[in-house]
């Protein structure tokens, strides 16, 4: 599965078209390296997304055939690091 479909279908991020926006920003990487919208994602790979206020690191536990329920998409992967970056103040 494409690694924008996966982000989308896990609910990560919201619109398939966000998640490409993130990776074609290079605020995607996997495995350490930035990662384009077409790559395939494996059970075990480290992800990790930057969405300017908070940067998830995340390890894949499966990848499905296609969409799954609301409920079952939190088992599709494991947070192992949530930073939290407070806003930065206006001048």
């Amino acid at each position: 599965m494409r690694l924008d479909k996966y982000l989308q279908v896990s609910r990560l991020v919201k619109r398939r078209a966000l998640a490409k926006q993130l990776c074609d920003g290079g605020h995607v990487l996997c495995d350490g390296r930035p990662a384009r919208a077409s790559t395939e994602v494996r059970a075990e790979m480290r992800v990790s997304i930057d969405y300017g206020w908070r940067t998830l690191h995340l390890r894949v536990l499966d990848v499905p055939a296609r969409a799954v329920p609301k409920d079952a998409a939190a088992a599709l992967y494991v947070v192992t690091e949530d930073e939290r970056r407070p806003p930065e103040p206006e001048v």
